[in-house]
């Protein structure tokens, strides 16, 4: 059993999540508190697995409560936030400081208010956590003086743990970056805050994915969240964004694996491909399709994820040339989009 305490200041909505995760024969309810003071005790008292936390709360807000507990016992949080944009950049900042995942707060009750929850929740139950000192990432460009783009485009396929995992990547680009797309699973009302957090912290131009935008050096391009996949289209010289409908792949809106597919398709061996941490399997599949049209593919590696599981499902078909760990990969990035490293 998974024991889970849920800290929310509103009655109606911890009825919710209870109501939600007892469906769950593989979780049980240990506590309820309705600010971070009560959860403090609470969390003593009945030494839960995971915690569901409000990011709003009286007394001390969830960021205050989530940072001192990630340095002082760190265990998987899943934040619950609001869908305004102020919620977005709270939520932001907790996955920052090393909450597991997040979820909506629903408009509406019902049954499925929280669709989903119970599966984060057994995942987080499982996942690594780390004791966190928070200092809010900057730019720092790791490329060489001489640095030059090769002319490879560069594919990114991110879920759970990836805000963390893209923002130390993408902050470490140079302004003259290699052509970037990136997929990360998120919910649709934070996509546009994440790429405006990734363009505060990065030299590149980074920003939400629409029809259309040019693809070239120093762009990176977030695919927005919702009803559409973002995906490559073109030919040389002429590369844009294809953000359209399209069914859920893999569970997802939009899919790594769309994405993947589509720059084997259209880059082939120009392009180089990079799975991060994640829940599931999208992007094994895509991956593997890039690494068979000759681009160069890079695997983080189970030490540096939170959850190893779509890197591990694209290792284990063999889409992944080399596994590294968070640390190491945009080095190795830059080093594969360099005009001039000779070993390319």
């Amino acid at each position: 059993m998974i024991r889970t305490l849920i800290v929310d200041d509103s009655a109606t909505m911890r009825g919710l999540i209870a109501a939600t995760l007892r469906r769950d024969p593989e979780i049980e309810i240990v506590g309820e508190a309705a600010d971070p003071l009560e959860a403090r005790a609470a969390i003593k008292a009945v030494n839960p697995d995971v915690i569901t936390l409000d990011v709003e709360m009286p007394n001390m807000n969830g960021l205050e409560f989530l940072e001192k507990l990630m340095r002082l016992r760190p265990m998987p949080v899943i934040m619950v936030s609001t869908l305004t944009s102020r919620g977005a950049e709270a939520t932001l900042t907790a996955l920052e400081l090393g909450a597991f995942d997040c979820i909506c707060k629903p408009s509406t009750g019902g049954l499925d208010a929280f669709e989903g929850l119970a599966e984060k929740v057994k995942a987080a139950a499982k996942a690594r956590v780390r004791a966190t000192r928070f200092t809010p990432a900057v730019a720092k460009s790791l490329a060489p003086p001489n640095y030059a783009p090769n002319g490879r485009l560069l594919a990114i396929g991110s879920s759970t743990g990836g805000v963390e995992a893209l923002i130390t990547i993408v902050s470490q680009l140079p302004a003259n970056c290699p052509p970037t797309l990136i997929t990360q699973h998120m919910p649709a009302a934070f996509t546009k805050s994440f790429a405006e957090r990734l363009n505060r912290l990065s030299a590149a131009e980074v920003c939400e994915a629409s029809p259309g935008a040019p693809v070239g050096v120093g762009r990176v391009y977030l695919a927005p969240g919702g009803a559409n996949h973002l995906q490559l289209q073109g030919g040389a010289g002429a590369l844009r964004c294809r953000v359209a409908e399209g069914e859920l792949t893999n569970g997802h809106r939009p899919s790594v694996d769309v994405l993947f597919e589509s720059v084997a398709k259209i880059a082939g061996a120009q392009a180089l491909g990079v799975i991060l941490t994640g829940m599931g399997r999208d992007g094994a599949k895509g991956l593997s399709s890039m690494r068979q049209a000759g681009a160069r593919t890079l695997g983080q590696d189970e030490a540096s994820s939170v959850v190893y599981g779509m890197p591990k499902a694209a290792f284990e078909i063999g889409a992944v040339e080399r596994q590294l760990s968070l640390e190491k990969m945009a080095a190795e990035i830059l080093k594969l989009t360099n005009l001039n490293h000779g070993d390319i």
